[in-house]
């Protein structure tokens, strides 16, 4: 079995198991498979997901390798996964108990227009992958990594985290939840968190980061931040 099937292999069985668990938890905290909006929000993002990992896998399995990434090596961002862990687990679980006992009722129409930002929010991630062949998952510096300061990073500094904000931030609408909205407000503080450690990793490691940071003004949000 060559490197890339293993690669390939790996990625589709975490996958697999990421929509089992994420699956389990909608429809075991709602107490019913009958919720829609969970049904909905899986079609809208697993199905690119599945789409990106055939891509990457014929394309640039170099860069799904750096994906498939999970270790974090500084005391910092290993405390910062352990909080977002935490976060994912009460994003996902949290909207299903809200549909459960009927503490929200979000038009439908509602959650249809969060999915669509959800899927925008992917769109966002799938562009930094093609302008960044170098974006692992982990916190690190690779060996002649170099500056990235086109496409998503001409406009902020942190794309990605861009990216999973718009995702997440507006999950529990698209799961039929206002209540769940209290959850995300946590992943902003965490990603701007993890982009601020971040980029005194950078700074210090990265030729051409310092001068990037003078170009591009704002890390997560434009004008904003």
């Amino acid at each position: 079995m060559s490197k890339v099937t293993k690669l390939v292999l790996t990625s589709a069985v975490r996958l697999a198991l990421g929509i089992l668990v994420i699956g389990a938890l909608f429809f075991f905290s709602a107490g019913t498979m009958d919720y829609w909006q969970a049904w909905m929000w899986m079609i809208t993002l697993f199905i690119p997901m599945i789409f990106m990992l055939i891509y990457l896998a014929k394309n640039d399995p170099t860069l799904l390798e750096r994906r498939t990434r999970l270790k974090e090596t500084r005391s910092a961002q290993k405390l910062i996964v352990a909080a977002s862990t935490l976060y994912y687990l009460i994003a996902f679980l949290l909207p299903g108990f809200d549909k459960r006992f009927g503490w929200s009722a979000v038009p439908g129409w509602l959650s249809i227009a969060a999915d669509c930002i959800v899927l925008a929010g992917y769109a966002l991630f799938l562009l930094v992958l093609k302008a960044n062949s170098y974006a692992s998952r982990v916190v690190e510096v690779q060996q002649r990594q170099q500056v990235i300061s086109t496409g998503p990073y001409s406009v902020v500094r942190h794309p990605m985290y861009l990216a999973m904000l718009l995702m997440m931030f507006f999950t529990p609408l698209a799961l039929g939840s206002y209540w769940g909205m209290l959850a995300s407000l946590a992943l902003v503080f965490l990603l701007a968190i993890r982009a601020k450690n971040e980029e005194a990793l950078l700074m210090k490691e990265l030729a051409g980061y310092r001068e990037y940071t003078e170009k591009t003004r704002y890390r997560l949000f434009p004008g904003i931040w």
